[in-house]
């Protein structure tokens, strides 16, 4: 067995005769070619991890003899090794997609270095992967069972995501520890919420972390108190693993300054949402603002009161910005809002709430050809990705830049991968979401749940002197034992948002600084 087949192309390959003994010495198998047109009647005929390709040669040129082989082998990787040091050749080279580029004289190393990079690498970067974060695993399991801050807990749960991105694309099997990991921090940061929930929201904003009320007043109006143009754009239920596949395609563009910060619970829209634009907690907005708060056993939709919420917020801050609101729900939205660029480009500042990952997550739920297509938490990232790259999203975010605006992105909440059912019981009037529950005749299992029998005590409204508000914990969602096997079929390994874990609670806060070119 071989490290792989090489084909090295040169009109001196006789001259490189000392470069075939290494690379054989090494395990490669290597075939040589004199000229252009050898080289692709041997391409014709057998399949290459990897081609070395000279650029000057008489007859076919490298260029030349490197299109005629990507109409054969669109896919393997090309290296031009070459004594042209010119730029344009090298932008021609790059723009036909060569894998790498060396000038001659190359020394044996450097032609290794190639070959790992272009052949060799996933697997040489899931073995080190792998390494890392089984040397991190013990560190990480001791930073859970101690007594977090909030700040620690929003490190922790970095360090965790970025070990869940290095995983997936790795397709290594300590992915599956890292998932227990995970699950062993969700309920540690189940137990710090109990403890400490109440306390945040009895404490003034300033002493207490940054939650839902505080993002405007703290992270909004200081720009716009310094004179900067800003857009507020919220993704609906967008995590932070899904905000970093998001970042990649943004980095090139804008100089990106990443946070994170804490969702008021229950993490669900009518609430978190709610409670940014008006910068107030669920109670206050229903005491202050009664025509503006819908009650969850209402039919009427529970966001559709935003804009007036934020005007009150300017409102009581004495702030005389003008804004813009927009809610984008699909193709036509974008367009409207493209269409609308001197209105934005008028307003100090301008608020633009996106649905789709939310309008994903439910319909994951629903259709089952979603569910296949987003399978796992890579596949619903890599729909992310997808939708980001060709919605018209991008085009939104590149308006914004020559604008020269300062984009905060933020969510109201995320979401989790629900798997385990916990029987709950209520009556007729009791909520449908999975992850948190109100009523005045709840029955359940306290131990898996946050139970909260003074709904003022977090400020969130009561229907009923009696009611109670019950939170899933970890990947867990209520059931009802009506019918039961049906639902938690139905139900089991779908994304739901409501209860408490980092993935629900722990959401980005970020700022966008357009590139200067």
């Amino acid at each position: 067995m071989t490290n792989g087949r090489l084909l090295w192309v040169d009109d001196e390959i006789d001259l490189l005769k000392a470069y075939m003994i290494f690379l054989r010495s090494k395990d490669y198998d290597v075939t040589t070619a004199s000229n252009g047109t050898d080289a692709i009647e041997l391409c014709r005929e057998n399949d290459y991890d990897l081609i070395l390709l000279d650029e000057n040669m008489p007859g076919l040129s490298g260029l030349e003899t490197l299109a005629r082989i990507k109409e054969i082998r669109p896919a393997v990787p090309v290296v031009m090794v070459t004594k042209n040091e010119a730029e344009d050749l090298m932008n021609q080279a790059i723009g036909a997609k060569i894998a790498d580029y060396l000038i001659k004289p190359v020394n044996p190393n450097q032609i290794l270095m190639a070959l790992k990079k272009n052949i060799h690498q996933r697997e040489i970067v899931s073995e080190v992967t792998e390494t890392s974060y089984r040397r991190e695993f013990a560190e990480i399991g001791m930073q859970i069972s101690d007594s977090l801050t909030p700040n620690e807990w929003i490190e922790l749960y970095k360090r965790l995501v970025r070990w869940e991105l290095e995983l997936s694309e790795t397709g290594g099997p300590m992915a599956d520890m890292l998932r227990m990991q995970k699950e062993e921090a969700n309920l540690a940061f189940a137990k710090y919420i109990r403890r400490n929930y109440e306390s945040w929201i009895a404490a003034p904003a300033g002493e207490r972390p940054l939650i839902s009320p505080d993002v405007m007043k703290r992270r909004v109006f200081p720009r716009l108190s310094e004179g900067k143009h800003v857009c507020l754009l919220v993704l609906d239920n967008c995590r932070f693993d899904q905000w970093r596949v998001l970042a990649d395609e943004l980095q090139a563009s804008f100089d990106i300054d990443e946070d994170l910060y804490f969702s008021i619970l229950p993490t669900a829209t009518q609430y978190a949402r709610n409670a940014i634009f008006a910068g107030m907690m669920p109670l206050e907005i229903r005491r202050h603002y009664p025509d503006l708060w819908v009650e969850e056993e209402e039919e009427e939709g529970k966001n559709l009161n935003e804009e007036p919420l934020i005007r009150h917020l300017l409102e009581r801050y004495r702030r005389r910005e003008t804004f813009t609101y927009h809610k984008i729900n699909g193709a036509a939205d974008v367009d409207r809002l493209l269409a609308a660029r001197a209105q934005l480009a008028a307003a100090p500042l301008n608020v633009i709430v996106v649905n789709f990952i939310d309008i994903l997550s439910h319909a994951r739920t629903e259709s089952r050809m979603v569910r296949e297509l987003a399978g796992n938490e890579a596949a619903f990232r890599g729909l992310t990705r997808s939708w980001f790259l060709h919605s018209g999203i991008g085009e939104v975010f590149a308006t914004l830049a020559q604008m020269d605006a300062e984009i905060i992105v933020t969510t109201d909440h995320g979401s989790i991968r629900t798997t385990t059912p916990s029987k709950v019981v209520g009556d007729r009037n009791v909520n449908t979401n999975l992850r948190y529950k109100l009523g005045k005749n709840l029955s359940y299992n306290a131990r898996e749940v946050y139970e909260v029998k003074q709904p003022e005590r977090i400020a969130l409204p009561a229907p009923n002197l009696s009611t109670t508000y019950i939170f899933a914990t970890g990947d867990r969602f209520f059931s009802y034992p009506n019918n039961y096997n049906h639902y938690v079929q139905y139900y089991k390994d779908t994304f739901q948002h409501g209860g408490i874990s980092m993935e629900e609670m722990i959401i980005p806060l970020v700022t966008l600084r357009p590139k200067r070119r």
